[in-house]
């Protein structure tokens, strides 16, 4: 089946709760499709969120891999997990020697998911890299899923999007679609 129509299919099953999502599927394909390549290349995901968000990090490392699962285990890290210090990194220069550090660690076969408000300088080093997962707050950028980090509702929204997410992974995995057509 084609990932669009998957897409389209899978927010409709959710019901009403997810019709917000229905147009913005359109970010939500290229994004998601050129990270869930990159998954099934073996790809590591190097998950950042901005400080609002953390709790979403927690609950995305702990749901990802989950023994309930039946599917593959998916490698994902937190930033802050390799790296504690990433809030005192400012300038090119130094996430230059932070984005080295990754190259080394993972032989230069990871990407990044950021979930966070755009103007956030733990942003920046997925905003320079153009294979990440962009979840982006309060701002546009090129194939990103667009959110409003003052919508009352966006909690609730980051975990049904989680929870498309993680649905299409598996769809992905077991062959139901295939995200490079």
């Amino acid at each position: 089946m084609r990932f669009d129509q998957w897409t389209l299919d899978a927010i409709r099953a959710e019901g009403a709760s997810m019709s917000w999502f229905e147009e913005q599927r359109f970010e939500w394909t290229p994004a998601v499709a050129n990270a869930l390549a990159q998954v099934m290349e073996g790809k590591s995901i190097v998950l950042i969120t901005d400080h609002d968000r953390k709790w979403f990090a927690h609950y995305i490392t702990a749901s990802l891999n989950k023994r309930s699962q039946e599917r593959p285990m998916i490698p994902i890290v937190c930033l802050d997990a390799l790296y504690p210090h990433y809030d005192h990194v400012s300038g090119g220069e130094a996430i230059d020697m932070l984005v080295d550090m990754l190259d080394l660690t993972f032989k230069g076969e990871y990407f990044f998911w950021y979930i966070g408000r755009g103007d956030e300088r733990r942003a920046d080093i997925a905003k320079r890299n153009g294979s990440s997962l962009l979840w982006i707050m309060d701002e546009s950028f090129q194939n990103a899923v667009r959110l409003k980090s003052f919508d009352p509702m966006i909690d609730i929204k980051l975990l049904q999007l989680y929870r498309l997410f993680d649905k299409t992974l598996s769809a992905s995995l077991f062959g139901e679609i295939d995200v490079l057509e």
